[in-house]
């Protein structure tokens, strides 16, 4: 009876994410839904000291992360393929660290880093827009290579962030972060924040090497038809 029930739940479970009812689009609608809400809750906490409520916040959402990636892994045809995916190690790195967090009893600044891979899962995003958006099927090009600037923007800025800005900073560490990102990556240079040591130049570099190539592309994709 037990394997019976499980297999009603699989059963579900896959009709909820891979099939074309009204209910099962609803459903998908609302994991956009929630995958954009936490992406934006990561980058917007990102620069803040965390409060007992918000500490609880991110487990709750790490429990959810956990709840849905682990429907995805039990119902998925790979798993050990889904498990190679750049999206799935990312929501493994992410779940931990959202759940470890409370035990290590201090804000470490790179788990700030790696929350921010959360935004990885906007590809994973786009796949599902891809089945239900006619506009995104129609300016698929000009969306992945916005989505492609915009995650190497958000994440260099958190790596930035957590590895070179005063910890106690707060917000105006995390702006100053992406000012520096922003303004490395269109080369601008405007001089008032510099890096100073090897490592914040070579961080400057791969800014603006892989930046640019980014930022052309989107160029590219915009001027040019499908």
């Amino acid at each position: 009876v037990t394997g019976s029930r499980m297999d009603d739940l699989k059963q579900t479970l896959k009709a909820l994410y891979t099939g074309s009812s009204r209910r099962a689009q609803m459903f998908r609608y609302f994991l956009i839904a929630f995958d954009a809400v936490t992406i934006l809750f990561f980058l917007v906490s990102a620069p803040m000291q965390l409060s007992p409520a918000m500490e609880l916040l991110s487990a709750l959402i790490g429990i959810l992360i956990l709840l849905d990636f682990s429907a995805r892994l039990w119902i998925a045809p790979n798993r050990r393929q889904m498990l190679r995916q750049v999206y799935a190690i990312a929501d493994v790195i992410v779940i931990a660290s959202l759940l470890l967090a409370p035990l290590l009893h201090d804000d470490l600044a790179f788990l700030r880093v790696l929350r921010a891979l959360r935004l990885i899962q906007s590809y994973h995003l786009l796949h599902d827009l891809r089945r239900v958006s006619k506009f995104f099927r129609r300016n698929e090009d000009t969306v992945i290579a916005l989505i492609n600037l915009l995650v190497f923007v958000f994440f260099t800025a958190s790596l930035v962030f957590a590895l070179f800005a005063d910890k106690n900073a707060g917000l105006k560490g995390y702006v100053d972060a992406l000012y520096f990102t922003v303004t490395t990556l269109t080369t601008t240079g405007y001089g008032d924040i510099l890096p100073s040591t090897m490592a914040q130049k070579l961080l400057a570099v791969f800014i603006m090497v892989v930046g640019v190539a980014l930022f052309v592309r989107l160029a590219q994709a915009l001027i040019q038809p499908s």
